[in-house]
């Protein structure tokens, strides 16, 4: 291993993916860093002055050329989300199974460290809670199916090999700015808030009452940095196979108390409350309806030293006092 980290990201002008280099460039600004993306969502070209160079992981030789010599591979290119994955089968298997596999066999032969996050659509209904890594896997749409093969996969690929880590990610909320652009996506809370801006009524699908667990992505995109620095330790001392950790935060509201939170804090800066009003649930039969989602984070705070730091209300509370 060189003196200074060399560090790839895949999917790096993504979501997540572009506040991981962020991260790293704000803690570690003397590492190294390759960043990768086929741009198939993102319009992020560059962070700071780090280039994000065009790269599809379906092609291995590309692929392979662009990680040469790194120490670890953040590996956040995919094609994410329920509905994406439902209308594009093939390009999803493509990208999340093949194109991971191609990630993982460079890490096998390269022995760089990997970090995977394989997302809580592995787990499907969960079966008991508090949630951890260890439940068994039985996915309910192809978005997890996809990542559960990935999981998988890459168990098998670092035995006696490489180390790494899999995350398994909760519902993720929030935006970052990336040099004067704004990175965010279509999940829960976002919805809301844009919503809420707007002045359009915020529709919750029945029956209101679910709950599901709230990560923050700048939350995630640190837990990459304690990886990294962990990652680095591991390798240095020879240590191969997988960890798993569970990347989520303390707060599972329902998603109706979510809407009338940010309906309250709209109200308290236009004046007016926006309607919350409950539809039918088109995902009925494909989702977790439980109005608990607790999450054991311990595993992550105690060998990673990483936990959520932000809370949704405050994180609402910023985004309309920034109007």
């Amino acid at each position: 291993m060189t003196d200074e980290p060399h560090i790839a990201i895949t999917g790096a002008a993504g979501y997540i993916g572009s506040r991981v280099a962020r991260e790293i460039q704000e803690a570690h600004p003397d590492w190294e860093l390759t960043a990768i993306d086929n741009f198939y969502l993102a319009k992020v070209r560059s962070i700071g002055d780090l280039d994000v160079d065009h790269v599809d992981i379906r092609n291995r030789d590309r692929l392979e050329a662009a990680l040469e010599g790194a120490d670890i591979v953040l590996h956040l290119a995919a094609v994410s989300g329920v509905d994406d994955c439902e209308e594009n089968q093939d390009l999803a298997y493509d990208v999340n199974v093949q194109g991971t596999n191609n990630v993982a066999w460079f890490c096998r032969k390269s022995g760089a460290g990997l970090v995977f996050p394989f997302s809580m659509a592995v787990l499907g209904d969960p079966e008991s809670f508090p949630i951890t890594v260890d439940q068994p896997r039985g996915p309910m749409n192809w978005y997890g199916r996809t990542k559960l093969l990935s999981e998988r996969a890459i168990d098998t690929f670092a035995e006696g090999a490489f180390p790494a880590h899999q995350y398994m990610i909760s519902n993720l909320y929030g935006s970052h700015d990336v040099d004067g652009t704004t990175v965010s996506k279509g999940t829960v809370i976002n919805f809301f808030v844009s919503r809420a801006k707007a002045g359009e009524p915020l529709t919750v699908y029945e029956p209101g009452t679910q709950s599901r667990n709230y990560v923050h992505v700048v939350d995630v995109a640190r837990a990459y940095v304690r990886s990294c620095e962990r990652l680095l330790d591991q390798l240095e001392a020879g240590e191969t196979g997988v960890e798993k950790y569970e990347v989520a935060s303390d707060e599972d509201p329902s998603v109706e108390t979510v809407a009338n939170l940010v309906a309250d804090v709209a109200a308290e800066h236009a004046g007016e409350r926006p309607e919350v009003t409950l539809v039918e649930n088109p995902r009925a039969d494909d989702e977790t309806l439980t109005d608990t989602f607790e999450v054991d984070t311990s595993r992550a705070r105690e060998k990673l030293g990483w936990s959520a730091e932000r809370d949704i209300e405050s994180v609402v509370r910023e985004i309309f006092a920034d109007e």
